[in-house]
């Protein structure tokens, strides 16, 4: 696939590079980046959502489609060599794409790494080899001993995630779940059920440079959740309605970390970053996100890895503090995977970052 790819490349203009992405997730992010970089941008944005591209004029072409699926379409597909365009993946290409093999445009990034993210499975085997500290997963509902947090396959925004401390608790919580129609039964069979780790969440947004070869801390975040705002309604409450409140992801929020637990970070994305040369040579290319818990003794738990721009790097625009101290200017994600394309073209490296 890689070849193919790559002899998909070598017949571009390389002068006249256009950055694309689908308009969803981290979009804005992307665009605007590629923009404060000097490239052209191609937004592939479903119809209902136009107005949001047009209206933030980070789109020098907008492309309307009726789903994001049709990103595997011959015509489309076509039209984005033609423009001489490298797409850059987001959590919504792993939602609505899934497997890259049908996808013959150059991706900036490892697209068989994001294919990891769609099976919670291989992610622990990943983790494993990395020999990171990983919460305890049960593989049936009968197993429940402790307070357990249910998830499914692939990039969901944490929609239908629940709660459970026992297997009578896992099978009442799940048929609520699938009544409110937030996932099928199919979901729920193939859901991991994950020890919940007691602790403050914290999103790691790293960015590994071929071109510079090194590992770059971008941002930190967290997430703000629908169960945040069952905090704001009185105990007694709570309790007299009965909530089942799920994780579905509304927004973010940017975070500073205490200095010295910076190192247990760097030490866990070099380890990560080793064991994916082992699972897909050469291994992770630009963002990628750590996603950890830390307990009350400050030790670093790693439950999920995204192989790719996460959401949560949208609070870090225009910088966060680490990309400030790290370039002297300001610096975001989006502008910082558009400024390795960039560089890496003028290096005639262009090939380094494209799988």
């Amino acid at each position: 696939m890689r070849e193919r790819i790559l002899k998909i490349l070598r017949g571009y203009d390389l002068n006249n590079v256009k950055i694309a992405t689908l308009g969803s997730h981290s979009a804005l992010n992307i665009l605007r980046g590629a923009k404060d970089e000097g490239f052209e941008t191609i937004c592939i944005c479903k119809n209902a959502e136009k107005d949001v591209y047009r209206n933030f004029g980070v789109a020098d072409r907008l492309l309307e489609v009726e789903s994001f699926g049709e990103l595997l379409s011959k015509e489309i597909q076509e039209f984005l060599r033609n423009e001489n365009a490298i797409l850059i993946p987001h959590g919504s290409f792993n939602a609505y794409i899934g497997k890259f093999d049908s996808l013959e445009v150059p991706i900036f990034g490892n697209r068989k790494l994001m294919e990891y993210e769609t099976s919670r499975e291989k992610q622990r085997e990943w983790l494993r080899k990395a020999n990171v500290r990983v919460p305890k997963i049960f593989s049936s509902p009968d197993e429940i001993d402790r307070l357990c947090i249910v998830k499914y396959q692939g990039a969901k925004g944490g929609r239908g995630y629940f709660l459970a401390s026992s297997p009578e608790d896992f099978r009442r919580k799940a048929e609520s779940m699938v009544k409110k129609g937030l996932v099928t039964r199919e979901e729920i069979k193939g859901a991991e059920i994950q020890e919940y780790v007691i602790g403050a969440s914290v999103y790691f947004s790293f960015f590994y440079s071929p071109v510079n070869q090194r590992m770059e801390l971008i941002a930190l975040d967290r997430r703000y959740e629908h169960v945040d705002g069952i905090g704001r309604i009185p105990a007694e409450e709570q309790l007299k309605l009965q909530l089942e409140p799920t994780y579905t992801i509304i927004g973010n929020f940017p975070l500073v970390l205490r200095e010295s637990l910076l190192s247990q970070a760097f030490q866990v994305a070099d380890r990560i970053f080793e064991v994916s040369k082992e699972i897909a040579y050469p291994g992770m290319v630009g963002p990628f996100c750590i996603e950890t818990v830390f307990t009350d003794k400050a030790e670093l738990v790693v439950f999920e890895i995204s192989a790719r721009i996460v959401a949560g790097t949208n609070a870090g625009i225009p910088n966060s503090p680490y990309s400030y101290i790290l370039f002297g200017e300001n610096m975001y994600m989006g502008r910082r995977i558009a400024r390795e394309i960039r560089i890496a073209i003028e290096k005639g490296m262009i090939e380094e970052l494209i799988y």
